[in-house]
């Protein structure tokens, strides 16, 4: 377990090194910087590099790159936003709420349609509620995120006036974002669930629990939606993680404060610090994630936790 923690973490870290200087790499290359935007279309080319040498932006990549990571790992700081000046720590910590609260909504309508989907689908395998739930399955997973969260709001914002469309001041600001970005990937885990779950059905030993009489709430539970759960948790993982990284355009849409809005505004401002401090923030998470999900497989099958000490499974 121990080196399982090790590994994680210095992939971990190489990942947020490589991320930043990625940042700093496209920001550099990229036409105009935040002296540009500050100065504007009558600004002189004395202001201009008045301005760049005062934001830092007159260096090198590897120098900016370099100093970002003296920064942090002398002082733990993520620098400041080039505009507002604040600490971008603080920037980060006060959307990521709103983001993990958003993700964490989605993969909760995910998880539970796509697992009873999945599993109704399997149960009556050949019928007209697994073809039915099958097509739409594959139609969730064709259907772009924005293209939904327009006909959502344009549904029960615009005209039945059901939801609100924009903001983040009650819980039901909530749902419609939810909804977007829950609904695709529960298409995703329903056919995965039902793939593995008629893998399961045909076993020996589920036919032998059958065979017994044991009853179907028992069989279902401790079995099949068991051996179902371990493939499923490595889409969960890697869902969230992109759920987190990807509300970019869902929280543009709507309004919502989150994380995603946040570096969506500070890429049109050229603002690479806070463009970077969260995509390290983002890459901490997902290897966080990663490892929790590690760490729940031994959870639910011991030979992957004994492969993962380095023994022999029995």
């Amino acid at each position: 377990m121990l080196s399982l923690l090790l590994r994680r973490f210095l992939w971990g870290f190489l990942g947020m090194l490589a991320v930043s200087l990625l940042v700093l790499g496209l920001f550099h290359l990229a036409p105009g910087d935040a002296a540009t935007i500050m100065a504007g279309e009558h600004g002189s080319a004395d202001d201009l590099a008045g301005l760049r040498a005062q934001l830092g932006l007159s260096a090198s990549v590897l120098q900016n790159w370099s100093g970002y990571w003296t920064n942090i790992l002398l002082h733990g700081d993520l620098g400041r936003s080039l505009y507002s000046k604040r600490p971008v720590a603080g920037e980060i910590l006060t959307r990521a709420p709103y983001t993990v609260a958003l993700a964490l909504a989605a993969m909760t309508i995910a998880l539970g349609l796509g697992i009873l989907a999945g599993l109704l689908a399997a149960l009556h395998q050949g019928s007209w509620l697994d073809i039915s739930l099958s097509s739409i399955s594959v139609i969730g997973m064709a259907v772009p995120r924005f293209w939904l969260a327009l006909m959502l709001s344009l549904v029960f914002s615009v005209h039945l006036g059901w939801l609100p469309v924009a903001g983040a001041e009650s819980p039901r600001h909530l749902i419609l974002p939810a909804l977007c970005l829950g609904l695709p990937s529960a298409a995703s885990f329903a056919r995965l669930v039902r793939a593995n779950a008629l893998d399961v059905l045909h076993s020996s030993f589920l036919m032998v629990a059958r065979a017994k009489g044991l009853p179907p709430v028992l069989w279902v539970t401790r079995h099949l939606l068991r051996n179902c759960l371990i493939p499923t948790l490595t889409m969960a993982g890697i869902h969230f993680g992109h759920l987190l990284g990807g509300t970019f355009i869902i929280e543009t849409l709507f309004g919502w404060p989150g994380l995603g809005r946040l570096t969506v505004q500070a890429v049109l401002d050229r603002d690479w610090p806070i463009v970077a401090g969260a995509a390290i923030a983002m890459t901490a998470v997902f290897t966080i994630i990663s490892l929790a999900t590690d760490i729940l497989y031994g959870l639910l099958d011991p030979r992957l936790q004994a492969v993962q000490n380095g023994e022999r499974p029995a």
